[in-house]
């Protein structure tokens, strides 16, 4: 049975390491702050000017001045730094973020990823997602494998307007977890009854599998 949006986020969080600091992108990323591993440390940042981030708030923790880049509410934890803009894109940009997850309409098999515009559709504008795929030490992508009708979002080339080219590092679908390697797309594990078939069915880009493929973890 492929992902929800929960399970992807539940399973990228086991990605994050003791002590990283850890940008989360709209979307699927924000709900990764709620499956951080217990005993595990981490900073999570959010580029419009907020560093430790906590889980999203119960009703009543609410507060609705207290947001992240996506303009939901959020709560801090103890020793919380606010700030401006500016101040955040300088450490983003001075390589200070350890790791970057973030949405994707579209990756390509070289790690090329697009993600900000859909050309003719409406769009406010790209964020800070340049900034974060050219300055981020490791970056992993949160998104579904294929559109709702059916076609495949992990492709040869990208179709869409490139937001960076050749640094995504490992992709987590719905139907998978997968490493950008210079021969395509590396299959290392499999969402919980989804097969090895199913996967090739769904990827346009090139597929490698090598041995037996385990389901990912509950």
């Amino acid at each position: 049975m492929a992902l929800d949006k929960h399970g992807i986020a539940k399973r990228i969080a086991k990605e994050i390491k003791n002590g990283m600091y850890v940008n989360l992108g709209i979307g699927i990323p924000t709900l990764v702050a709620n499956y951080i591993p217990a005993g595990i440390e981490v900073i999570l940042q959010s580029e419009n000017g907020l560093l430790g981030m906590g889980p999203f708030p119960t009703e009543a923790e609410v507060d609705a001045d207290l947001i992240n880049a996506g303009k939901q509410t959020i709560t801090t934890l103890p020793g919380s730094a606010l700030f401006n803009s500016s101040e955040s894109f300088a450490m983003i940009r001075g390589g200070h973020v350890d790791l970057t997850i973030l949405g994707a309409m579209e990756v390509s098999e070289n790690g090329d990823i697009a993600n900000w515009k859909i050309p003719g559709k409406m769009v406010k504008g790209m964020g800070g997602a340049m900034d974060l795929v050219a300055s981020a030490k490791n970056i992993i992508v949160a998104m579904q494998h294929t559109s709702r009708d059916g076609t495949s979002k992990l492709l040869k080339e990208c179709s869409l307007p490139i937001t960076g080219v050749r640094c995504i590092k490992r992709i987590v679908t719905d139907l998978a977890v997968l490493e950008v390697t210079g021969q395509g797309f590396k299959l290392l594990e499999r969402a919980p009854g989804v097969t090895v078939e199913e996967i090739k069915q769904a990827t346009a880009g090139a597929l490698v599998i090598e041995g037996e493929i385990p389901e990912i973890e509950e």
